[in-house]
């Protein structure tokens, strides 16, 4: 059956979906980590980028991934920001306003939520558990 399937070009389907999630990851990772653009609007930048509507995206992207690609972008940023952390060159205040947060807080926040550690544990305990983009 499975011979069958890929002659009915389900295999080619499932390639197309798999390059469009490694799109999504990449646009994301491109204006998280390189862009300094911080306004972030993501929903716009994937749905430019990969010609669909967002929904569409969103959708294939949480069935594939198992999180929404909101979750994905909050996982990217806490990445970003145990990086500039580490480097230990721009305090909290620079960093929330550089990832595009509204407040210091808003950031401790979802650091907390991602790590479970505040960002000021994280620094001065010196742990730099960062995970290779590729894993995340």
């Amino acid at each position: 059956m499975s011979i069958q399937l890929k002659q009915l070009g389900f295999e080619l389907l499932d390639d197309t979906r798999k390059q469009q999630i490694e799109k999504i990851k990449s646009v994301v990772i491109e204006h998280v980590h390189y862009s300094t653009d911080k306004k972030f609007p993501f929903a716009e930048i994937i749905s430019k980028a990969l010609h669909k509507e967002y929904s569409q995206l969103s959708k294939l992207f949480s069935e594939t991934e198992g999180v929404t690609i909101e979750h994905y972008v909050i996982i990217q940023k806490i990445e970003k920001a145990k990086e500039l952390l580490a480097y230990n060159e721009m305090n909290l205040n620079e960093i929330s306003f550089k990832l595009g947060y509204s407040s210091v807080a808003h950031l401790s926040t979802q650091f907390k939520k991602v790590t479970g550690f505040t960002p000021s544990q994280f620094k001065a305990q010196g742990i730099h558990l960062r995970k290779s983009i590729s894993d995340l």
